[in-house]
């Protein structure tokens, strides 16, 4: 297993992000001919973008006939309408983000409107290089509004081929793939290499089929960092974590701590309890002062999106889909057994876990961490 990123870093080191990368064998492990042959190297990757035959295309990109987008003509675009974006990445059914990273790339409708103009178009469905193997094939889709329509107060999907000022690694889904801001990682398809535009209302997605919610947005939730559990009474006591920003952004955190009810943290969803709970704030930490010294070497902030050109800082803080880090002090506790929970609190006014606790739509259950004071 990758190492587990440390909530305290503002941006995760590529090699650093936890790894759910699917296949076997694991694409990013092929060398040599194989990765060429799998269009995996900067001179091999293509780009198909077809339609089905519910659809029609002007200028359909086709790998047959040499007419499929190649690396040179991403990069090309990515010069004239290229983007650059903080977003912390998230898997669906694991509790905690996976690494936060400054992704580059080109906004997915730049990239369909080199097939010209289209008619019967509702759904745009997009898949990655998988070993050729129909059984190992992860695919995801996009309503077409969703890809052409982004609000201009937004950032609408995108074609990444760099992250944190690199050219984007095998191991993060490289050559080039799907980003989607507001949503979780099964959306943002690694090793790109076929769009196909049909007028078929239903979503694709392999995690559709896996009973998962296939257009869960990313939910505004809080994660308790590793650390002891144990201190020595007096001592000063200071846990930390970190917050991802969902669609519905960040108000607060919020911490609960009470003497341990000798349950190991079970709590049931309907315990009176939760009625009763005293919540406290805890400490948000604001943006970097210095953004230069957090963001990769010749990116100044106003490059980013979601900064204000003008003073080179964010517009709205914490950023949407990214992870913002706080932290709880507790003073002056007695000997004994506690129990700390946190949770987090949206714009909307919604407590964590609501409004959206369905695991099969994002985990966001309140996270529980021991503490014990000794004497």
């Amino acid at each position: 297993m990758d190492p587990t990123p440390d909530s305290r870093q503002f941006l995760t080191n590529a090699e650093e992000f936890q790894n759910v990368s699917r296949g076997n064998p694991l694409p990013y492990k092929l060398k040599g001919d194989d990765l060429v042959k799998a269009r995996l190297t900067p001179e091999s990757w293509r780009l198909e973008i077809i339609s089905d035959v519910s659809s029609q295309l002007e200028k359909p990109r086709k790998l047959d006939d040499g007419t499929a987008i190649d690396f040179p003509a991403l990069e090309a675009l990515g010069k004239k309408h290229g983007v650059k974006f903080l977003k912390a990445m998230q898997c669906l059914n694991i509790p905690r983000p996976l690494g936060q990273g400054l992704w580059e790339g080109v906004p997915l409708r730049e990239v369909l409107k080199l097939v010209g103009k289209v008619n019967n178009v509702r759904r745009v469905y997009y898949w990655g290089f998988h070993n050729n193997d129909p059984k190992q094939l992860f695919q995801s889709s996009l309503g077409y509004n969703q890809v052409m329509e982004t609000p201009p107060w937004d950032l609408g999907p995108f074609v990444a081929y760099k992250l944190n000022g690199e050219p984007l690694s095998l191991q993060r889904g490289g050559p080039a793939r799907i980003v989607v801001p507001w949503s979780h990682g099964f959306k943002s398809i690694k090793w790109l290499q076929q769009i196909v535009l049909t007028n078929d209302y239903q979503a694709n997605d392999t995690y559709a089929k896996e009973n998962n919610d296939p257009d869960s947005y990313l939910k505004t939730a809080a994660y308790i960092s590793d650390g002891p559990d144990s201190f020595k009474k007096g001592e000063a006591i200071s846990i930390t974590g970190n917050a991802m920003v969902g669609w519905s952004g960040l108000k607060r955190v919020e911490y609960w701590l009470r003497p341990d009810q000798g349950t190991h943290g079970k709590l049931a969803e309907d315990d009176p309890a939760w009625q009763k709970a005293e919540w406290k704030p805890c400490t948000l930490e604001q943006p970097p002062a210095d953004w230069g010294s957090q963001l990769p070497k010749g990116i100044m902030p106003k490059d980013v999106w979601g900064f204000d050109p003008r003073t080179n800082k964010p517009k709205d803080w914490p950023l949407r889909f990214s992870w913002a880090l706080w932290s709880a002090k507790l003073n002056d506790l007695s000997a004994g057994a506690y129990e700390f929970r946190v949770r987090t609190v949206d714009l909307n006014g919604f407590a964590q876990p609501e409004p959206r606790p369905y695991p099969k739509s994002g985990r966001n259950e309140i996270q529980y961490k021991p503490i014990v004071v000794m004497g």
